[in-house]
């Protein structure tokens, strides 16, 4: 069988990790969350997979390569162009990118599948195929529910009796919802669904296509299968989605690397003494991280690879990226390292270089910093305090 995986997006609800790589490769500890949907995909005979790239194209196309090493074949339409030396991105859309690659070469000849690369399921590709074609559907849409006061960050599904669709809201009040079955992103489409899809022009599949089929009266159809369905598309649902990881919340996830000690989940080379460190499980620590003792880390907490945790650093329900260092005057609770920024739970977020504190918390692959008198003299004035967030304390 086929997919399509939308990987085109900017993910700008995420940043400052997209600011680094795309919404798909963003890790579930040391996996790209795109990794875990193609798993779950061939689980269920889905062995050809095309994506649409365009943001970061080659973060995409550069690990996958040809699916091979994760049992599919793969191969990408990407949506851009090359101008003076540099690709130029230019989406056309989710609609658009089924168009654009069916109008290449006819790659849709049967009941496929669309999927958003973005959210981690184990959704039954088997028991949704047999609702579409149980329903003789044109079109059908997996839907989860979710609480009231969060449906304002989604597209509400609204079907009859029957499960035909009958009307769509985009990201309603919670007042003026029609129900709290939202879409998920993941479709079952017959091919001819091509030819209701505008040439030449961007399109989405959620706000302009469906619209447009559900007033047309075609058969589409929306079924909940009550399946996990894990959306990244914030900062604070992706904050979420890694305690889950690391805590046993993930249908099917193994936590990577050995067990080092009760709870806590190593890769190679690490250097660390648990006898030496105060350690609150659950952690994962990357491949070739140092932990020196006399730190302590508070799970559930992920810790990169390359990282540096200083001898007096504390670290609290955080996950650092690759390469961060945070230094023995650091106090990370609650918090999101990730390139050269502390993000918090809410989205907002203090630039490193900008707050000039390179020296408390940086990129584990620059020079140490000499401090000046001043750096020092703070240090000492900042022995005893403590902050929930970011803070300083002892050296």
């Amino acid at each position: 069988m086929k997919a399509l995986i939308l990987g085109a997006g900017r993910g700008t609800r995420v940043r400052p990790v997209t600011d680094l790589l795309p919404k798909p490769m963003m890790p579930i500890l040391n996996r790209p969350v795109m990794e875990l949907i193609v798993e779950n995909l061939r689980r269920h005979g889905v062995d050809q997979i095309i994506v649409n790239t365009s943001y970061r194209a080659s973060h995409i196309e550069d690990y996958f390569r040809d699916g091979s090493r994760f049992g599919v074949e793969m191969t990408y339409s990407y949506e851009g162009t090359l101008e003076d030396g540099l690709l130029v991105d230019r989406p056309v859309g989710s609609a658009g990118a089924l168009r654009r690659i069916q109008e290449h070469a006819r790659f849709f000849d049967d009941t496929f599948l669309v999927l958003c690369g973005d959210a981690l399921t184990d959704i039954d590709v088997g028991e949704l195929l047999r609702f579409h074609r149980q329903k003789n559907a044109l079109a059908t849409i997996a839907t989860t529910t979710v609480p009231l006061e969060r449906i304002s960050s989604y597209g509400v599904v609204v079907t009859d009796d029957d499960g035909k669709v009958v009307d769509f809201q985009e990201k309603p009040a919670a007042a003026e919802a029609a129900g709290n079955s939202i879409n998920t992103g993941i479709y079952v489409f017959e091919p001819e669904i091509v030819d209701e899809i505008p040439a030449g022009t961007a399109c989405d599949i959620g706000g302009e296509l469906f619209p447009d089929l559900v007033r047309e009266g075609q058969r589409v159809y929306a079924v909940d299968l009550r399946f996990q369905w894990l959306d990244i598309g914030t900062l604070s649902d992706y904050y979420r989605v890694l305690q889950m990881a690391l805590t046993g919340g993930i249908h099917d996830f193994q936590l990577p690397g050995t067990e080092v000690a009760p709870g806590i989940w190593a890769g190679l080379n690490v250097r660390l003494d648990p006898a030496t460190c105060s350690l609150e499980p659950p952690i994962y620590i990357g491949g070739s991280a140092s932990l020196e003792p006399g730190c302590t880390v508070i799970g559930p907490t992920m810790i990169g690879s390359g990282c540096v945790i200083e001898a007096g650093a504390l670290v609290e329900r955080s996950i650092l990226f690759d390469y961060s260092r945070i230094g023995a005057s650091a106090s990370v609770a609650h918090m999101l390292v990730c390139g050269g920024h502390c993000v918090a739970q809410d989205g907002s977020s203090l630039d490193l270089a900008k707050a000039d504190i390179g020296w408390v918390i940086r990129d584990a692959r620059s020079p140490l910093p000499q401090l000046s008198p001043e750096q020092k003299q703070l240090l000492d004035m900042l022995t005893m305090l403590e902050a929930p967030q970011l803070s300083h304390k002892a050296a």
